[in-house]
């Protein structure tokens, strides 16, 4: 599979799971815009099995490399972010995988049992991060224990392997000059912003603005009924230039740690 062929199937899967991100994009198309992909995120543990070099090893054969490393000491979390050798306007790759030596003993059995229940052989193909699920349909006590100890750990235990966001490139909108007129435009479609740290992540002297809307809550079929949980989520990003006149490609670890609770339903009952 080429590397468009294969965003194009990682769209596919990501708004299935959300219907906002095809919805916005429609909108901004409508107002004569191109929407270019800033970065796509994906989450994992940090299992060998499954770590980030597992996940990034179909972008690795298509031409990226690794960049800048991330650390987030309050989720127990680390992340790397890889850009494309050749192709400057390809999008860049967000991995992010938690530390389980970090988290009890406790949520590292439930999680190796998770992914023991797993034919070994899946995760050694090259799509793993195209395959969602991979193991049974969850059971909602395991989920609920998980919530209690890390968002990102339940979030992962239903969602699987996928994009928890993709991204629009701010910076190629025609119709918009800034990231604060896009949010406003947001809002008045009726769409709610992640506005945890601030509706804005980040500042001009950082090089980096984002804001993410709250992530689409889908049902969910779990083993004992059904439950509307958080899914996946669409982010904005407006990128600076340095002082040698280059864009900013990296990624700000303050302003990424906030964007990570999208996906939180705590969040979400607060907006609700």
């Amino acid at each position: 599979m080429d590397l468009n062929s294969f965003f194009e199937e990682l769209w596919k899967q990501y708004t299935l799971k959300t219907p906002s991100a095809k919805t916005i994009k429609s909108l901004l198309e409508a107002e004569g815009n191109t929407v270019f992909n800033d970065h796509i995120a994906i989450r994992t543990f940090n299992d060998p099995r499954v770590a980030i070099d597992v996940l990034a090893k179909p972008f690795i054969n298509m031409g990226y490399e690794p960049k800048d490393e991330y650390h987030f000491q309050s989720k127990k979390l680390y992340a790397r972010h890889f850009e494309h050798k050749n192709d400057p306007n390809a999008p860049k790759i967000f991995i992010s995988e938690l530390l389980l030596e970090e988290f009890s003993t406790e949520l590292n059995t439930t999680i190796k049992a998770i992914l023991d229940s797993v034919d070994p052989q899946l995760f050694l193909q090259n799509d793993l991060v195209l395959k969602g699920r991979v193991w049974s349909t969850p059971s909602i006590k395991i989920y609920e224990d998980l919530l209690a100890v890390s968002e990102y750990a339940a979030w992962m235990y239903v969602n699987g392997f996928c994009s928890n966001h993709f991204t629009v490139n701010v910076n190629q909108l025609n119709s918009f000059k800034s990231l604060t007129e896009v949010n406003g435009f947001l809002k008045d479609n009726g769409f709610k912003m992640n506005t945890s740290g601030g509706e804005i992540k980040g500042s001009p002297s950082q090089l980096l603005e984002q804001s993410s809307i709250l992530a689409d809550v889908i049902e969910v079929k779990f083993k004992e009924n059904v439950k509307k949980i958080t899914s996946c989520y669409y982010e904005f990003s407006y990128r600076y230039k340095d002082p040698e006149n280059t864009i900013f490609n990296g990624f700000i670890a303050d302003s990424a740690d906030k964007i990570f609770e999208s996906t939180d339903m705590q969040l979400q009952k607060n907006n609700s």
